[in-house]
């Protein structure tokens, strides 16, 4: 197996007896970091904080942890019980990053909540964390590597996730509200090539000339 200690003929016993292994979790924390990306995901949760007054850090940490984790153990089974495939899914996912990227480019207000910090959830969580990106890799890492190394690498890549979100005051006074102006702009430019290039993937379009 790819990046593990244990030799091939040793690849069925390995699955059956759960071992931990370091460079699986490293390999797996790798992915996941950067199909999660929450550190280029920064001015969007500063811009949504900025419009939103705050952003509940645990609620929207805790939320995305249930939900890939439940995607890790049960994943293509618990989308089928409501009729739903990986495909439709990533659309969903595609839109509601669509219409956050045109909340950034335009500089319009698409997602309301009367609740402070009701976008923890929507579309921080889901999708911006918890997306169709990170959940497909879910999946697909299952295929290679041990399901309590992926746990683990999962489990670490969230809490560098609260901790982001935990530090949004400390990157505000950083950038500032022109630098804040400027990145959101720019990644919601990013965010949209993004989105439509989730949803053509998963429709089956081809544009191509």
């Amino acid at each position: 197996m790819k990046g593990s200690f244990y030799f091939e003929p040793f690849f069925y016993e390995k699955k059956q007896v759960m071992k931990i292994n370091f460079v699986e979790i490293f390999a797996a924390f790798m992915v996941l970091f950067a199909v999660i990306d929450i550190i280029g995901s920064i001015p969007i949760i500063l811009g949504i904080k900025e419009k939103s007054g705050e952003i509940k850090s645990e609620k929207a940490s805790i939320t995305a942890f249930i939900i890939m984790f439940l995607f890790l153990f049960i994943g293509e089974p618990l989308l089928n019980i409501f009729g739903v495939d990986i495909s439709s899914f990533a659309i969903a996912g595609a839109i509601v990053l669509f219409l956050l990227s045109m909340e950034m480019v335009l500089g319009i207000e698409l997602f309301k909540n009367d609740e402070s910090g009701g976008n923890s959830i929507v579309p921080i969580a889901f999708p911006l964390v918890a997306g169709a990106g990170s959940i497909t890799s879910l999946l697909s890492l299952k295929a290679e590597y041990q399901t309590i190394n992926i746990a683990i690498a999962l489990t670490l890549n969230l809490i560098l996730v609260y901790v982001v979100l935990k530090s949004t005051k400390w990157f505000e006074r950083i950038l500032g509200k022109e630098g804040i102006h400027i990145l959101r702009k720019v990644f919601g430019i990013i965010l949209l090539a993004i989105a439509i290039k989730l949803f053509i993937s998963n429709t089956g379009i081809n544009i191509s000339n």
